[in-house]
């Protein structure tokens, strides 16, 4: 409505539709110090560079609305701080707006110009400008990022400061190229840096990139890579767009990428353009019928008016991209509306040819006649551009350094020399300042912070709207029910080469680029640390791991325990067996007197079964976790008892060889020997060899507790190690030689009727012995370490119960269930010719049959 009556008041003074306005003569104002400022006023295509042979004036008849809107903005904030009295009272800041045209040779005259001595439009070569005065204090702009690398390095020579509106390409951060350039928009990393957390967040790892062939798109472009590419986001397809009106090769590769995309698995492009070159390459997409994609805008042609004005643009698709945020200015549309207004009263404008008439309009050329032709129709479409609190910002961060250097306070400004350019500049480095109450403040480099908002097109008749659904700090935050997509049934687009791998799944990669890959699971001892891992992460020596597992796990200290199964039987079978030994032990030593156990060894064979008993025992040592001294202990205490045993039994053997192979005399020298006290030295010797080879073993070879991570898939075997096999072997050797000869002794003596055959239960004694352990030998090496203690454990029982079956037992049954019906020369007798043939009274005078004893018996 405030617009209605303005427009009516301008109707009211007389100025007809078609008259001009004198909004150009707005654009220069007088102050204490100037502030040059270069906005977009013409539109760059209507420039016409292309001919161009003489380096003359060239004027742009275009109108872009938003530059001048931007520049309106600007006259704005100037007033705003003269009327004020915080920043700078007492002082007068004025203006000087010249046209860019977007166009480098257009910028550059206006620049020199500001470079020039006050008072005149002449720039003289000096060796030292520490006492230059320019026309101009500070810059305001330019808009664009081209403009922005020319102007910076001339304003940059002479130290100007420039605070730049719009252009936001990372390279003017370096303060050894560009050391007077600042901006109030952020960088081109931050908004790379928000749109790759975006691809991020929704899991968009294949993508299509695109820049305008010009600096802003091209930095930008390398730049989204190199970040892209950190965060595991491969671009499948990248290229340049070329301005409006390009044609031959140019135009032949955007179709060529075009058709890639359309025929590739992309379903999200990202463009980094300009706006004329982003409202080429959308019109080439719709009228080439570019399926429907999820576009990624940056902020240059988000927002611009040439790509939003587009037809049928509801066909490409999704189009989403982040805006930087500044503070509201809800009063700039009533303040363009009063100067349009002013602009067409002629009382007004001939007050403006009085206050300050423009004699260097020879030198400067039009300022912008297009827009003594505007129209509140025609830019109340940019009224509330968010571009506008740029510039604001940018001449309220001029007005601070001015006061801080002329230490400006409430009650005014002290007298000093005029401020030169680079006696700001030193004030503005890292300077906090405020514009609509929004604190804001230059970093090392000249940037702000000002964080963004995700910004979504909702397509509405004639133009889309846009709607925030997020917002990036340096960290995103997304609205996703917010979140309109262009799919069937409102499912967010999916763009990945390859599927997400599944837990406990690794990225085997194919081809080139990373996002392109198999899933391999990770085998047992290895995990998946993240998922962005291409190898399995190994597990530690003390932990284990499941086939595709996220983590590793420790390992448990394992042993041959009490409580197994396996380990249960045996135990029942040591029992059985002891309790067979103890029993005939006690046989035995109840009828020690009889003539059975006298012609078994009397108490050469209670010692034996005192040594199988000792065997039994020794078994006890192997289940358990192990300890240093158990494991030095279980073979001595094994072999030793069993070394006891197999003598007493070589004794026997020995006996029943000689009286049934030798002649009776020397049968009878030798019966004498091996029954009387010397048959103990024989067996004393046995053992004491048998001990000697158990000390070599442990003092050479000692048996040790190790802990074995790799066995066992899930723990941590405890054993006791075998150093040497072949020590362990010779452990055996005087136990394999007793039972040899024992074995040899009885199964070559011929049996004699009538006498009890001790040679064949000796035989089948050593039989039990060899079958045990030369079954033990294969079976040991073969079997699990982790039951190898079972196993000496079963061989060492079986061995005792195979000798006390063969030899004891049926002794035992004989004192049992016939003592009385076997006389005594069935146990005992003399030579070979004690029963008949010569010699028999010699061996008749032996026989115990006889003797006095034997007959009680």
């Amino acid at each position: 409505m405030a617009g209605l009556a303005l427009l009516g008041l301008s109707a009211l003074l007389g100025l007809g539709a078609g008259d001009p306005l004198c909004l150009s003569r707005q654009l220069r104002m007088r102050g204490d110090y100037v502030l040059g400022g270069l906005f977009p006023l013409g539109a760059a295509e209507d420039v016409g560079l292309g001919p161009r042979t003489q380096p003359n004036t060239t004027v742009c008849t275009r109108l872009s609305s938003l530059g001048l809107l931007w520049a309106l903005a600007m006259k704005m904030a100037v007033e705003e701080i003269n009327r004020g009295s915080a920043l700078l009272p007492g002082l007068r800041l004025g203006h000087d707006i010249f046209d860019t045209c977007s166009e480098p040779v257009v910028a550059m005259k206006p620049s020199l110009g500001f470079m020039a001595a006050a008072g005149s439009w002449d720039i003289a070569a000096y060796c030292d400008y520490a006492r230059y005065q320019p026309r101009v204090l500070a810059v305001i702009g330019p808009h664009s990022t081209e403009l922005a690398l020319i102007t910076g390095k001339l304003f940059g020579f002479f130290l100007m400061p420039q605070v730049s509106y719009g252009a936001s390409t990372d390279r003017l951060s370096d303060r050894e190229a560009f050391p007077s350039f600042f901006r109030t928009v952020p960088s081109d990393r931050a908004q790379v840096t928000a749109v790759v957390e975006l691809l991020h967040a929704l899991q968009w790892n294949w993508v299509a990139a695109m820049g305008s062939d010009d600096e802003y798109g091209r930095q930008g472009l390398s730049l989204f890579s190199s970040l892209a590419n950190a965060r595991g986001i491969c671009i499948a397809h990248e290229g340049l767009v070329p301005a409006a009106g390009a044609h031959g090769p140019q135009l032949g590769a955007v179709q060529g990428l075009l058709r890639q995309v359309n025929q590739s698995r992309v379903q999200v492009v990202v463009l980094f353009s300009s706006a004329r070159a982003a409202r080429a390459l959308l019109s080439f997409s719709i009228r080439c019928g570019l399926e429907p994609k999820v576009w990624v805008a940056s902020e240059a042609w988000l927002t611009s008016a040439q790509v939003l004005s587009l037809p049928g643009l509801a066909q490409v698709g999704t189009v989403l991209g982040f805006l930087h945020r500044g503070a509201p200015m809800p009063d700039f549309p009533s303040y363009v509306r009063a100067h349009l207004a002013l602009a067409a009263d002629p009382a007004f404008c001939a007050s403006l040819d009085a206050e300050q008439p423009d004699p260097e309009g020879h030198v400067t050329g039009p300022r912008c006649p297009q827009c003594d032709r505007v129209s509140l129709e025609d830019v109340s479409a940019g009224l509330l551009h968010h571009q506008a609190f740029s510039v604001y910002a940018a001449v309220y961060s001029v007005a601070q350094a001015l006061h801080n250097t002329l230490l400006c306070n409430a009650s005014g400004c002290p007298p000093r020399a005029p401020v030169r350019p680079w006696q700001l500049l030193e004030n503005m480095h890292n300077m906090s300042f405020r514009a609509r109450g929004l604190p804001l403040r230059f970093d090392a480099s000249g940037n702000v912070d000002m964080g963004y908002d995700l910004k979504l097109w909702v397509w509405r008749d004639p133009a889309p709207e846009l709607h925030t659904v997020g917002s990036f700090d340096g960290r995103l935050q997304l609205q996703l029910p917010q979140m309109r997509w262009h799919t069937p049934g409102n499912v967010r687009p999916v763009s990945q080469c390859s599927r997400k791998c599944q837990e406990g799944q690794v990225r085997r990669v194919k081809g080139f680029h990373s996002c392109c890959y198999d899933c391999v699971d990770c085998k047992a001892g290895s995990y998946r640390r993240s998922p962005d891992d291409l190898f399995c992460t190994p597990c530690g020596q003390d932990q284990w791991s499941p086939d595709r597992s996220l983590r590793c796990f420790p390992r448990r200290p394992r042993c041959l325990a009490w409580g197994q199964p396996a380990v249960l039987l045996l135990l029942a079978l040591l029992a059985l067996t002891l309790g067979l030994v103890l029993a005939a032990l006690g046989l035995f030593v109840r009828h020690r007197d009889s003539p059975l156990v006298q012609a078994s060894g009397g108490p050469r064979a209670c010692f034996g079964l005192a040594c199988l008993g000792l065997v039994c025992l020794s078994v006890l040592l192997l289940p358990g976790r192990p300890s240093p001294a158990s494991c030095l202990a279980q073979q001595p205490l094994l072999h030793l008892p069993l070394t006891g045993c197999l003598s007493t039994l070589f004794l026997r053997a020995a006996e029943v060889f000689v009286e049934a192979e030798l002649p009776p005399s020397w049968a009878d020298q030798l019966r004498g020997h091996l029954r009387g006290p010397r048959a103990w030295l024989l067996v004393l010797l046995a053992v004491l060899a048998e001990a000697a080879l158990c000390t070599w073993y442990l003092v050479a070879f000692p048996p040790e507790v190790v802990m074995d991570w790799q066995v066992l898939p899930t723990e941590a075997l405890v054993h006791c190690r075998v150093r040497s096999w072949v020590g362990f072997g010779l452990v055996h050797a005087v136990n394999a030689v007793l039972a040899s000869l024992c074995f040899l002794g009885t199964f070559l003596a011929h049996h004699q009727p009538g006498r009890l055959d001790g040679a064949r239960s000796l035989t089948f004694a050593m039989l039990a012995y060899f079958i045990t352990w030369v079954s033990f030998v294969p079976l040991f090496a073969s079997v699990h370490v982790a039951y190898q203690p079972a196993v000496q454990m079963g061989a060492s029982l079986l061995c005792v119960l195979g000798i006390l079956a063969t030899f004891h037992l049926p002794r035992c049954y004989l004192l049992l269930q016939q003592p009385a019906g076997n006389p005594p020369e069935f146990f005992q007798g003399g030579g070979p010719g004690s029963a008949s043939g010569p010699g028999g009274g010699r061996g008749g005078a032996h026989d115990p049959a006889t003797s006095p004893q034997c007959a009680q018996t």
